[in-house]
């Protein structure tokens, strides 16, 4: 009885899925379409809102010739290594030191003064501070995108640990498990959605950061790319590099989400 009740609920939900992706897709159909129809009829200004034609010959051109000598997958590349290397590091300390943090009311309070003083900041309030720390290398771009980063991961971890039921604790703590095991068979795995949760912010915090980050002495990178096409006019690479940005950023938030569905599937389920 219940497996066949089971059975039902997926094949209703099944079509209710493909409703909403269709409806998502039509809507995005529809915006190109009103997009085309616009610049066929001269509705938008060509200097502010080039015609998909133009884009589209602009993004041949460049996956074709590359730009400013480097090839566009050279430009992704770059900005993907400095995104993901500050996405590592954020991960490897905010997620460790939010979990202690949720656990020690005293380690809060050392941390969290500091953490609440910057996280409001706007990211070139202290850009240049870290240009003057590490020079205008890499290493000053990847802070920036660390410390724009660390901030949901922490507040994620520290809430993730504050919301676990106190009987889970005691159970495990009654059947004999150390410290230890505590904290990798039952905290981390009780805060796993809720850091997945935090990482879909903090990777889309990051990732608006980046074109900050590439503003200063870079020399290759997709927000780099639009930012220097900005100072030539040139408004369709401008929305060739927008709209790679906005595909790259679909992607990496639809991996998350993919890893969210496979390891707590019963989350925003009854």
């Amino acid at each position: 009885m219940q497996r066949n009740k089971a059975s039902l609920r997926n094949k209703l939900i099944l079509p209710q899925e493909w409703l909403y992706k269709g409806v998502s897709i039509s809507a995005v159909v529809v915006a190109f379409g009103f997009w085309e129809i616009g610049s066929r009829f001269q509705l938008f200004n060509p200097v502010f809102v080039p015609s998909p034609e133009l884009v589209w010959a602009a993004f041949t051109d460049i996956l074709r010739e590359g730009y400013k000598g480097h090839s566009l997958y050279y430009h992704i590349l770059a900005s993907m290594q400095r995104l993901f290397l500050a996405l590592v590091l954020a991960l490897a300390t905010a997620i460790p030191l939010g979990i202690l943090c949720g656990s020690s009311r005293l380690l809060m309070a050392l941390f969290d003064p500091f953490i609440e003083f910057y996280r409001p900041l706007p990211p070139l309030a202290y850009y240049t501070l870290l240009v003057l720390w590490f020079g205008i290398t890499d290493v000053s771009k990847v802070a920036l995108l660390f410390l724009s980063a660390f901030p949901p991961l922490f507040i994620a971890g520290v809430y993730s640990v504050q919301c676990i039921p106190g009987d889970r604790i005691n159970v495990a703590k009654s059947l004999g498990a150390s410290n230890w095991r505590l904290l990798v068979y039952v905290v981390f795995p009780s805060c796993l959605p809720d850091l997945l949760t935090g990482l879909r912010t903090s990777v889309g915090v990051a990732y608006s950061t980046l074109v900050a980050a590439e503003m200063v002495a870079a020399i290759s990178g997709v927000g780099w790319m639009v930012l220097d096409a900005s100072k030539f006019l040139r408004n369709d690479i401008i929305y060739v590099g927008i709209i790679i940005m906005g595909v790259i950023a679909i992607l990496l938030d639809s991996c998350i989400r993919a890893v969210l569905r496979r390891t707590s599937p019963w989350v925003g389920k009854e």
